[in-house]
C-alpha cells in the first residue's frame, strides 16, 4: 500500500507541498514566539491597542481632515490617502506625458526626435532621489515671496509658500456624494455589457435622477479664491512646495520609462499596418490612434504594469522632501510609540495590497485587449 502511494507522482507532489507548508508555518511561529519573548523580557508591549490612542503630532497637509487630537489609526489612514492620491496623479500624468514623449521621439523631425532622445537618456540615468531634491531646491529658493508672487491666471498665485488656486467645496456631504457617485459609476461600467440596452438606459436615467435629487438637497457648493492678506495668502487651495517637487520628480522620472515602453509597443506593430491605414484614406493621426495603438497595447500593458508598481513604491521617497505620505507617518508613529513591528507590518500590508490591486486591474485590462483566438 505504502509503496503504491510513493510510486504515485501526484501523491508525492502533494506530500512535498504539505511538508513545505508545515515547515514554513513552523518557521513563522518560531520567529514570532522568539520575538515576542525577547520583547517581553525588555518590557516592550506588543499589539495594536495603540491605534486608538491620541496621536499628538501634526501632519502638514492631507486629503482627509486631520488634527493632532485624532488617533494613531486615523493618522495611518490620512497617510494612506496621501500615498494613494499622489500615486494615482503620478500614474495618470506620467502615462499622458510618456505618450507625448514617445510620439515626439518617433517623429520624422530629426531635431525634435534628437531632443526627446537626449531628454529620455538624461532623466532615466539620474537617480530619482537626486531629481526630487533638485526640484525641491528650485521650489524653495528661486520662487518669489508672497507679495511678489507670480500671477499667471486670475486666482492663481505661485510663490515660495506654494501654488494657490481656487477651490470648490461641496459642503459636509461632498465626500459622501463623490464616493457614492464613483461606486455607482464603476458598478455601471462593470455590468453594463451584461444587460440589454433598454435596461442600461433605464438604470442610467434612474442613477442620474437620484444623483440630482441627492445633490440639490444635501450639497452646499461654494468657491474660495486665494487672496493676499498680511504676509501670506488666505483662502483657495494650497499646493505646497513639497507636493509640487514630489509630483514633478515622480512624473518626469516615470514618464521617460513609460515613453520607452510605448515606443517599443508602437514599433512592434508591423509597418504594413501604417500602409493599410493610408490605403484606407486615414490620416497619420487616425491611423495611429485607431489602428496602431490598439494593437500596440498588447505589447505595452505587461511592462506598463511594472512601471505602475514602481511608481507606487517610489512614493516612499517623498520622505526626502518632507511630504507626509504613509512612510513618513509610519516613521513618526514609531518614534512616538516604539511600536516598530506593528507599524512596519501595517506599512508592508498596505503596499502589498496596493500592488496586488494594481496587478489585478492591469491583468484584467490586458485580458480585455488581448487578441482572442479560436
Amino acid at each position: 500500500m505504502l509503496s503504491t502511494l510513493l510510486d504515485n507522482r501526484h501523491v508525492r507532489s502533494a506530500a512535498l507541498q504539505v511538508l513545505l507548508l508545515v515547515g514554513f508555518a513552523s518557521l513563522l511561529y518560531w520567529l514570532w514566539s522568539n520575538t515576542a519573548e525577547n520583547l517581553a523580557a525588555r518590557g516592550i508591549q506588543v499589539g495594536f491597542e495603540y491605534l486608538h490612542r491620541q496621536a499628538n503630532f501634526p501632519i502638514s497637509e492631507s486629503v482627509l481632515p486631520y488634527d493632532p487630537s485624532d488617533s494613531f489609526g486615523w493618522a495611518y489612514l490620512v497617510g494612506l490617502t496621501n500615498t494613494v492620491t499622489i500615486s494615482l496623479l503620478a500614474i495618470v500624468a506620467s502615462t499622458v506625458f510618456g505618450l507625448v514623449i514617445a510620439l515626439v521621439r518617433l517623429a520624422r523631425n530629426p531635431l525634435a526626435s534628437a531632443m526627446a532622445t537626449a531628454f529620455v537618456g538624461g532623466v532615466r540615468n539620474m537617480p530619482l532621489i537626486v531629481q526630487l531634491l533638485f526640484w525641491y531646491a528650485l521650489a524653495t529658493t528661486l520662487l518669489p515671496a508672497p507679495r511678489l508672487a507670480f500671477n499667471p491666471l486670475p486666482g492663481v498665485y505661485l510663490s515660495l509658500r506654494g501654488l494657490y488656486i481656487p477651490s470648490v467645496s461641496l459642503g459636509p456631504n461632498g465626500v459622501t456624494f463623490l464616493m457614492l457617485a464613483a461606486a455607482v459609476a464603476v458598478s455601471f461600467w462593470l455590468f453594463a455589457r451584461r444587460v440589454p440596452l433598454v435596461a442600461r438606459r433605464a438604470s442610467a436615467g434612474i442613477a442620474i435622477v437620484a444623483a440630482t435629487i441627492f445633490a440639490t438637497t444635501t450639497l452646499e457648493p461654494s468657491v474660495s479664491l486665494p487672496a493676499l492678506k498680511g504676509l501670506n495668502f488666505v483662502g483657495g487651495l494650497r499646493l505646497s512646495p513639497e507636493f509640487a517637487a514630489l509630483m514633478l520628480g515622480l512624473i518626469i522620472y516615470t514618464s521617460v520609462f513609460i515613453s520607452e515602453v510605448i515606443r517599443g509597443g508602437i514599433e512592434a506593430v508591423s509597418r504594413g499596418q501604417w500602409e493599410a491605414g493610408r490605403a484606407l484614406g486615414l490620416s497619420e493621426r487616425q491611423t495611429l490612434f485607431r489602428i496602431i495603438i490598439p494593437q500596440a497595447l498588447r505589447v505595452i500593458i505587461p511592462p506598463m504594469t511594472s512601471q505602475y508598481l514602481s511608481t507606487v513604491k517610489n512614493t516612499t521617497l517623498a520622505l526626502a522632501v518632507g511630504y507626509p505620505e504613509l512612510g513618513l507617518v509610519v516613521g513618526t508613529v514609531i518614534n512616538q510609540t516604539g511600536q516598530a513591528i506593528e507599524s512596519i507590518a501595517i506599512l508592508l500590508s498596505v503596499f502589498l495590497t496596493i500592488s496586488i490591486a494594481v496587478s489585478l486591474f492591469m491583468n484584467w485590462y490586458n485580458a480585455h485587449v488581448a487578441l482572442v483566438t479560436r
